[in-house]
């Protein structure tokens, strides 16, 4: 089997999702898509009528972000027509799929040069769910509206699934307040230390004009007083009825845990963010990279994907974490950087406690509570960041995963060479 090799790694900043507020939410997310795939083309001098394919990743594949968005980004961004696209969708763990996918791809021997990312505009999944309400379509969580699925697996909203696991593990409100406060800092500090400069690339108007050239969404000023303020999120949603049966979010996890009770501990600081941007990863074989003079960032291990129980449904990162490990031969002591999406507080804070990890390796950077989770396009994001760490502190091994809804989490290993 051959060796996949990661020669470069870009992303956008990330906007604030709302509409008409974020400064990305007016442009279309195919000029996000193109953004990232054209600075790969620019900065590596990539010759695109050889690129074997582009493997994308958007969650809400509807509207202005259907219609197989990766190929779309690929021809508005001025490859060869012979540059093929795809489009995957797996919640938030398509970035690190779409990664994966290409590894794979070129480690069989199938292709040799492939890129992959994804792209979301959280802006725009609210002008979604406006039409979805003008509709009449309920809220179903996840989760598909199939009662025969919700009534073999119940699946609940996301945040209202962090609070129960919050109360499951014993995790308090004062611990995922904190770890909100640090995700803020330490993104502060990688912020003011240029730690994402390498990889992150402006957004232009079509005028030509910046977009965007800074993250949009950290909030520095954040205080633990701040943050002990805020009134919990889900706890009015979980017990909204959102079926035709009339159960509730509360209610379909109950259906699974009946003894399980909870007030909620999640709040918009101790959750991730809503924002818009994208990310790609350009990736070849050893042969490919050594015929274009490319030297190779890193090097792709192992990856693995884990599915878990789907009713509390964030649980996953863990046995992901565990399995890809295993598959690479190496221990937690051996990792130097991990990533792990703080989708949710009690998700980050449950990896490190049930993996027993040093914090000072997790989110070295900050994370989603501090920077924001455009879904599709996250997971290639954090591979990008983890290897601009490894480089920054000389570590070897970086660890990524994340949560995905469906009670899912893709994994991946990657080693700087």
């Amino acid at each position: 089997m051959g060796e996949a090799y990661i020669i470069d790694a870009v992303r956008t900043p990330r906007g604030v999702g709302k509409p008409g507020k974020g400064a990305l939410s007016h442009l279309h997310p195919q000029h996000l898509g193109a953004t990232v795939l054209k600075a790969l083309k620019e900065r590596n001098n990539v010759k695109t009528d050889e690129v074997d394919d582009v493997i994308f990743s958007t969650s809400s594949q509807k509207g202005k972000q259907g219609g197989d968005i990766g190929r779309m980004s690929v021809l508005l961004a001025g490859y060869d027509t012979k540059a093929s696209g795809v489009t995957l969708d797996r919640f938030c763990g398509g970035g690190i799929t779409s990664v994966n996918l290409a590894a794979a791809q070129i480690m069989s021997g199938m292709e040799d040069l492939v890129i992959a990312g994804g792209v979301e505009m959280m802006s725009y999944h609210q002008e979604l769910a406006a039409q979805d309400h003008a509709a009449g379509i309920k809220p179903m969580g996840m989760g598909s509206g199939n009662m025969n699925l919700q009534a073999l697996h119940p699946q609940s909203h996301q945040g209202v699934c962090g609070d129960a696991i919050a109360h499951k593990e014993g995790i308090d409100r004062e611990a995922v307040d904190a770890l909100a406060l640090e995700s803020q800092r330490r993104a502060d500090v990688a912020i003011k230390e240029g730690r994402f400069a390498k990889s992150v690339v402006p957004v232009f108007n079509d005028d030509g004009s910046v977009a965007l050239d800074r993250e949009e969404f950290p909030r520095p000023e954040t205080t633990a007083e701040g943050l002990a303020s805020l009134k919990a999120s889900f706890d009015v949603l979980a017990d909204v009825s959102i079926q035709d049966d009339g159960k509730t979010f509360r209610q379909l996890i109950n259906d699974r845990y009946p003894d399980l009770h909870w007030k909620g501990v999640h709040h918009a600081g101790n959750s991730s963010g809503v924002v818009d941007g994208a990310g790609a990863i350009l990736m070849a074989s050893k042969d490919y990279a050594d015929k274009q003079g490319w030297k190779p960032r890193a090097r792709v291990v192992a990856t693995a994907n884990v599915g878990d129980d789907p009713t509390l449904m964030l649980n996953a990162p863990v046995p992901a974490a565990k399995k890809v490990l295993a598959k690479a031969g190496l221990t937690k002591d051996d990792i130097d950087v991990w990533e792990i999406n703080e989708a949710f507080a009690v998700v980050a804070e449950k990896f490190i406690r049930d993996l027993d990890l040093d914090r000072a390796k997790v989110n070295i950077n900050g994370g989603a509570m501090a920077l924001g989770h455009p879904i599709g396009a996250t997971g290639t994001m954090l591979i990008g960041t983890a290897l601009d760490e490894l480089e920054r502190s000389g570590g070897r091994y970086a660890l990524v995963t994340m949560c995905a809804a469906g009670g899912m989490a893709p994994a991946i290993i990657i080693e700087r060479v």
